[in-house]
């Protein structure tokens, strides 16, 4: 019922109107005119819209595309938001997700289509690989031969900044290990990244978000002027201080720090 808005019945006594007597139908109480009606429609389709807006104001559509730019708290992600992101990569999707360390680029592990377009994406040569991300040390078993040695190395470190080298198991597709039996692999100390994994049940593909001549972008903001046209979604997890993760090799039991980054290395040197 419309609040407000009543007319007379035929036994003379007054009642309201329902929506269908104001839109699509094109009827016109007896005791409105017709300008009155055109008002009412015209207000009640507005409200309408205003609503439906309202309603979806944490997922921004961009005009004439289909990607959007989706703001999430970056300490208590908001499940409902986080599974909206979580359909974008089902779906096939290439994100733009907040790190602890930056702005990752990144689509499901299983997603060979979204791995080619992320390579082309970064114009990344394909003999180099790509690391990816999991929840926690026991999803990394899944994906990794992990030693005794091996875990309670890494379980002094993640979460954390960190990538470790490990040799890889059958479930990593060979796109991404082009000619090497190795694999990087992180666990973000970022609720964001952590959620969207738990949600999608495997890993994510991760690679820093670079412009054109090799700069790390932090700034959600710049980040949709320069990839919001070429992703299905970029998440405002907040501004990073964009900072390389700390790359350290744990093959053969044996640590060899590859890249001084961001964390501390002091136990790998």
């Amino acid at each position: 019922m419309i609040a407000g808005i009543r007319g007379a019945g035929e036994d003379g006594y007054t009642k309201p109107y329902s929506l269908a007597n104001f839109v699509g139908i094109g009827r016109v109480p007896p005791d409105m005119g017709v300008g009155f009606l055109n008002v009412s429609i015209i207000r009640l389709r507005s409200l309408l819209l205003a609503a439906a807006l309202s309603f979806e104001c944490d997922l921004v559509l961009k005009k004439n595309e289909g990607q959007a730019v989706l703001s999430i708290n970056s300490q208590n992600p908001q499940m409902r938001l986080i599974s909206k992101a979580v359909e974008v990569l089902r779906d096939g999707g290439v994100i733009i997700y907040p790190t602890d360390t930056v702005y990752g680029l990144g689509c499901s592990l299983s997603n060979k289509r979204g791995i080619e377009k992320i390579y082309e994406i970064k114009r990344r040569n394909k003999k180099r690989p790509l690391s990816f991300v999991c929840s926690d040390l026991k999803h990394i078993s899944q994906y990794a031969m992990v030693s005794d040695y091996a875990y309670k190395t890494m379980k002094r470190f993640l979460p954390g900044p960190y990538t470790f080298i490990l040799e890889a198991s059958r479930l990593v597709p060979k796109i991404i290990l082009p000619k090497r039996p190795t694999t990087g692999i992180r666990v973000p100390d970022n609720q964001i990244c952590l959620a969207l994994i738990r949600e999608l049940g495997q890993p994510i593909i991760s690679t820093s978000v670079q412009t054109e001549d090799g700069e790390d972008l932090g700034n959600p903001s710049l980040i949709d002027e320069y990839f919001g046209r070429i992703v299905d979604l970029v998440i405002d997890g907040g501004t990073i201080v964009p900072e390389p993760s700390s790359v350290v090799s744990l093959v053969n039991d044996t640590i060899e720090l590859i890249r001084i980054g961001k964390g501390d290395v002091s136990a790998f040197q």
